[in-house]
């Protein structure tokens, strides 16, 4: 693995830390997922015309694309299996308290990956705002997509965990940054 020191091994509270960040990450977007399905089923309620369902299933097609595939499954949910990796090899109490924050990059990060996460998380508070504000059917219409593209991720990221945190090789940078000896 990037970053890790072959003469380290994982002990139990590396281990453990390693297992919280990712469950807290899966935890956090299965809650998502959760909530978005009950408003998504709710747009049932209305009457769908074609152009709903058009956009229905264009929409969930996109989104299992852009944030299913492209997002998660390319992107976050190796990087999270990468870093739970380096927590696991790398035990310190400060980042295994807050395993989950850690894993997804809000701190001890590369600069890049600080900027990138910080800009990701103001746009999905940004949307999340805007989501609010349309009705349905089409606010269930749209957190359809998100559903399937959450989804996704929490799948991608339980395969690229259990891939990370095996004793195989994993070669994802967990992006953190370069400590001088």
């Amino acid at each position: 693995m990037v970053g890790e020191n072959p003469s380290n091994k994982a002990n139990l509270v590396g281990r453990l830390g390693a297992l919280w960040g990712v469950a807290g990450v899966s935890l956090l977007l299965s809650f998502a997922v959760y909530r978005l399905t009950v408003i998504t089923i709710d747009a049932f309620a209305s009457p769908f015309q074609w152009y709903h369902w058009l956009v229905f299933f264009g929409n969930m097609l996109f989104m299992a694309h852009s944030e299913g595939y492209k997002g998660f499954q390319k992107g976050f949910a190796p990087r999270v299996a990468a870093r739970a990796r380096y927590l696991q090899y790398h035990p310190r109490l400060s980042l295994i308290l807050v395993a989950p924050l850690f894993c997804m990059g809000y701190f001890f990060a590369t600069r890049e990956r600080l900027v990138t996460t910080y800009a990701l998380t103001v746009g999905i508070v940004l949307l999340v705002i805007i989501f609010h504000q349309i009705s349905q059917p089409w606010r269930g219409i749209l957190d359809a997509g998100v559903v399937v593209g959450l989804s996704w991720g929490i799948a991608s990221l339980i395969w690229f965990a259990f891939e990370a945190l095996g004793t195989g090789k994993f070669d994802v940078s967990a992006e953190v940054p370069v400590e001088k000896s």
